[in-house]
């Protein structure tokens, strides 16, 4: 039997009930001891739902707890920074939710903090859109089936038209998201694992619902951007571009396109299903996702296999996790701007 390793939560949000929590509970020798959400009464429903034997009132008194050996951080954004700095000060290991940080500083922090406890682990959730074609893509690139990479298209619209009445969301609130946009540091992780960072960009953004009341009623500005186009120069050399929205009513589904000088590859996100053709063929036809290659969400067992010295994190190491919050805040330096930047600042 292996050593029992003792988790807390802080932030019991759906991701982490409906995923964190059970996958950590299907690991051998592992406890789920402590938890504490947003108030007492949502901390004391999730400890019962999942049998958890202890609440706390707010996080620093989970994170010191001698108990807890390892926290899992399940919050919005704003909180995400200082939590993993206390939690690693106080020798715990960490995993926390994506987005990884509020801006590139916040990252910075976090990963600078990390490097100085070599011996904990530390780790973001990852972005699980295309976990299940990775090593395919990857496996296909390596093998030369795209050529050299000139460009990259990656479309991640919601098909929904602007939701002119509704209340103020989170990711919507820059107090708790920070520089965030929708989905796109997810989607710009998805493309760090295939074909690597951006060096510059450009962005335009736009808030279509510039208004929405809270939760109490008050009516609140919006600055988040709800629509986002960005053209990248991309350290492979290839071109890219990349467009987020909330406000794209009956859009297609989600897809990027990769494009090289022998091949193209198109990724299809509601099908999850991988498309390709060479040249001297008239049509894309769908690549199989090679079995050995088939990818799927392991980050409950990844995290305590690297606890326990098994494995290295590989999804998601801080590092990555910085240069997808330095592509968010440079598309954020460069709307405002209305200039190119680059994206290390």
């Amino acid at each position: 039997m292996p050593e029992i390793i003792r988790v807390g939560i802080v932030g019991a949000g759906n991701n982490t009930r409906v995923r964190h929590i059970p996958g950590l509970k299907a690991q051998e020798g592992v406890e789920i001891v402590a938890v504490c959400n947003q108030s007492k009464e949502s901390s004391e429903r999730v400890a019962r739902e999942f049998g958890i034997p202890r609440t706390h009132t707010n996080w620093p008194e989970l994170v010191l707890s001698e108990e807890v050996a390892a926290v899992v951080i399940g919050t919005w954004p704003y909180l995400h920074c200082p939590v993993t700095l206390a939690a690693l000060d106080a020798g715990k290991h960490v995993l926390t939710e994506a987005r990884m940080a509020m801006n590139a500083r916040e990252a910075h922090l976090m990963l600078e903090k990390s490097r100085l406890n070599p011996h904990l682990v530390s780790q973001v959730v990852p972005s699980p859109f295309t976990s299940r074609v990775d090593c395919m893509i990857q496996h296909l690139i390596a093998e030369g089936y795209l050529g050299e990479i000139n460009t990259l298209d990656v479309r991640a619209n919601s098909a929904d038209f602007a939701d002119l009445g509704g209340s103020l969301h989170w990711r919507q609130d820059r107090d708790l998201s920070g520089l965030n946009i929708l989905t796109m540091g997810i989607w710009y992780e998805a493309i760090l694992r295939w074909i690597g960072e951006a060096r510059r960009l450009m962005a335009m953004t736009r808030v279509t619902v510039k208004q929405r009341k809270d939760a109490l009623g008050v009516v609140r500005t919006i600055t988040v951007p709800d629509h986002a186009d960005i053209l990248a120069e991309m350290a492979c050399g290839a071109q890219a571009r990349f467009q987020f929205s909330a406000v794209t009513g009956l859009s297609p589904a989600a897809e990027v396109w990769l494009f090289g000088t022998e091949g193209t590859i198109r990724y299809e996100a509601s099908s999850d299903k991988l498309f390709g053709g060479k040249r001297g063929e008239k049509q894309l036809k769908e690549i199989p996702v090679l079995p050995h290659l088939a990818g799927g969400w392991r980050v409950e067992e990844e995290f305590i296999n690297a606890i326990r010295g098994k494995e290295k994190v590989k999804l998601t190491t801080f590092e990555d996790g910085l240069k997808y919050m330095q592509f968010t805040e440079a598309v954020t330096r460069s709307a405002l701007s209305g200039t190119a930047v680059s994206v290390q600042g």
